[in-house]
């Protein structure tokens, strides 16, 4: 690094700090000949693994490119898309490795589309795990489904009931564990024929 004011060779670092984004380092540098103080900022370049091996930098626009095609005729503007695109990279700097395998740039990927908008999500699914059959989708949206409302048990009981699951009350018993005249009665009053 040359001292921007003498053009020396050689500068010590006094201070370095991460940014808040965690895609560069600040540091605080000063010449040991002039003893000038001066600041540097250094991009940190993150990069991807390719499943053949190949190392490529980061690139924010193929991300968004591919999630665009997956919100083809969907309610997606492009102010969200470059929403996405910046979320992905910050969890992809965040994990504080400078390169990361495609495989976790997909999985990053799925998260904030998953909020963004759900159809896209499915079909950005279907391509990156693979999708092979129409149950592949189903188990999906069946997850989808779970996320957004999660069965209570008040909703389950009308299907428990017409599936002919629903327990049939239980006697109540006395403290000596024989049931009460009152759902003796009650108990009895079904058996009877009627005239």
């Amino acid at each position: 690094m040359h001292c921007p004011y003498c053009r020396h060779t050689d500068t010590r670092v006094l201070d370095s700090r991460v940014a808040e984004d965690g895609g560069s380092i600040r540091r605080r540098r000063q010449c040991p000949e002039c003893e000038s103080r001066f600041t540097t900022i250094e991009q940190m370049l993150l990069a991807v693994v390719k499943r053949s091996g190949v190392v490529e930098p980061f690139n924010r626009d193929k991300v968004v490119s591919g999630v665009r095609k997956a919100c083809k005729g969907r309610p997606v503007n492009e102010d969200q898309l470059a929403k996405l695109g910046q979320e992905v990279e910050e969890a992809l700097r965040a994990s504080g490795k400078p390169e990361v395998p495609a495989d976790e740039v997909g999985v990053a990927i799925l998260g904030p589309l998953r909020k963004l908008d759900q159809v896209a999500y499915l079909r950005f699914a279907s391509v990156y795990r693979q999708f092979a059959s129409v149950d592949d989708f189903e188990a999906e949206i069946a997850t989808l489904r779970i996320e957004q409302d999660p069965p209570g048990i008040e909703p389950l009981i009308p299907e428990l009931a017409t599936a002919g699951r629903v327990a049939k009350p239980v006697a109540a018993r006395s403290r000596t564990g024989r049931r009460s005249a009152v759902s003796k009665r009650a108990a009895g009053s079904g058996n009877q024929r009627s005239p």
